[in-house]
């Protein structure tokens, strides 16, 4: 038997993660498209949960109104941190914190502007090679969402996004594009952020419009088999081009406690978990599992159309790795909604309701490895806060030192526990736009940018506090968490 220590292995990849559309800006610039993230509105938390201007259930009408809008919303991601502009300068702080690797991903509409062009855009293509070059100078290994919440509005409106199968040909020119361009700089690729972010949201990557049929919930799943056939397409060329890239899968964590030791909480937790295991069982198992029968029964689902061709390719190319974002876990109950959590007493949430629960995190990671035996990378973690500086212009985050402190050191334990843990990427390194409500309040990083929810200020970057501590947690492989 394989002897096991409480210790991040090593090579073990330290860095970050990005998304294009919520720190790139320069939204129309080189010929760049409108992608479904440039829509979004600027929100904060309490409005979007009560306003009519959500960034969410977008309506065909409601989408074309945002594409002209010139007065009545600010929409932030259009401008993010001017990082298409600043990369170099950026990447130099994520070299000084010694990163192993950044996660990112390349805007559709930078390459294809509204996904039905049959030639890329070639200065879309030249801005990620530089990119990566730079990256790869750095000391950083470039890992490459391929779709983040940015497919081209073009796709949405006119087709239902993924709904249609014309969207499905359209990806699989990307993916042919950008894995021969990258094949020499890119070794890790996710297909999709957050796949299990499935219903309803006009940020998620179905980009379906809320009103494009009667039955939203079953085109929400015709729409998922098709991102299930995409990224089996994506792994199998790259299998066919044999240049030792990766491919990984993505979903947001839904585990969720059973609410009580009552038999019936816990096996209405069962079934809860059961649906999120779904997406891992296809993209990693390469079937779908029989539980999703009777889900899809009991939900009034339709069957989704899938031929004997797409399930055996799916079946044929599962992926190499699979990858987690992490925000806490759920507390599942018999008496709510399917979908609905309860509070959990025994753990604190932000400002924002977002839970903090370490020891969750090493339960997640042994739930996962134990189902799949792949390695994983947890590729978001992270918890906002609102902050500024103070007189002497610093930033004293001891705050998100203490929470990145309590989910590293439930890493090692999972480590210990046997879990193939191989990479570590805290979300929003430097200070970005939120993706849910589009506010700078809302900050993960280690650096500081000086502006705004409207996007006012000076751009200034500021190292906080955490800067410094998570240097010496990379330099010491993880080893000691205390920082000097």
């Amino acid at each position: 038997m394989e002897k096991l220590f409480k210790k991040f292995p090593e090579g073990f990849l330290w860095g970050g993660a990005f998304a294009a559309n919520q720190f790139e800006g320069a939204w129309d610039e080189d010929g760049k498209g409108m992608s479904i993230a440039d829509i979004h509105i600027y929100n904060t938390n309490i409005d979007r949960l009560k306003s009519e201007t959500k960034n969410y259930e977008f309506t065909k009408q409601e989408i074309e109104f945002r594409m002209y809008d010139k007065d009545k919303y600010y929409y932030p991601k259009r401008k993010g941190i001017d990082f298409y502009h600043t990369y170099k300068e950026d990447l130099a702080y994520l070299k000084e914190m010694g990163f192993k690797t950044v996660r990112t991903s390349i805007n559709w509409t930078r390459i294809f502007p509204t996904g039905e062009e049959l030639k890329p855009n070639e200065k879309g293509l030249q801005f990620y090679d530089d990119l990566f070059d730079e990256m790869i100078l750095d000391g950083m290994i470039p890992m490459v969402t391929i779709s983040h919440y940015e497919m081209p509005l073009n796709l949405s409106i006119k087709y239902g996004g993924w709904y249609s199968k014309i969207t499905l040909e359209s990806f699989k020119r990307f993916v042919d594009v950008i894995m021969e361009r990258y094949k020499n700089k890119v070794k890790y690729w996710i297909t999709f952020n957050q796949i299990n972010t499935l219903f309803g949201e006009g940020y998620n990557s179905l980009s379906i419009p809320y009103d494009w049929t009667d039955d939203f919930t079953s085109a929400c799943f015709q729409g998922l088999h098709y991102q299930f056939v995409a990224s089996a397409y994506a792994k199998k060329k790259m299998d066919e081009m044999n240049t030792g890239m990766k491919m990984g899968c993505m979903v947001c964590n839904g585990i969720s406690y059973p609410f009580n030791c009552d038999p019936n909480e816990v096996m209405t937790s069962c079934k809860s978990n059961q649906i999120q295991y779904m997406f891992l069982d296809v993209l990693c198992r390469g079937k779908y599992p029989r539980s999703l029968q009777r889900y899809m029964d009991e939900n009034k689902i339709k069957p989704f159309e899938a031929t004997k061709e797409e399930l055996d390719l799916i079946e044929k190319y599962p992926c190499d790795f699979l990858t987690f974002s992490y925000y806490g876990t759920g507390v599942c109950s018999s008496d709510l909604k399917p979908g609905e959590r309860k509070k959990n007493p025994y753990v604190k949430e932000n400002d924002w309701g977002w839970i903090n629960d370490p020891v969750g995190l090493r339960y997640v990671l042994n739930e996962y490895y134990d189902r799949y035996q792949l390695p994983i990378m947890i590729t978001e973690l992270g918890s906002g806060f609102d902050e500024k500086p103070d007189s002497e212009g610093k930033i004293h985050d001891d705050y998100r030192i203490a929470y990145h402190k309590e989910h590293i050191e439930q890493m090692k334990e999972a480590i210990y526990d046997g879990v193939e843990l191989i990479g570590y990427y805290p979300w929003g390194p430097i200070d970005i736009v939120s993706c849910t409500s589009s506010e700078m309040t809302k900050r993960y990083g280690f650096v500081y940018v000086d502006y705004d929810d409207l996007g006012n200020g000076t751009g200034k970057r500021i190292k906080k506090d955490s800067f410094d501590w998570y240097k010496h947690v990379i330099e010491t492989n993880g080893e000691d968490l205390g920082g000097k």
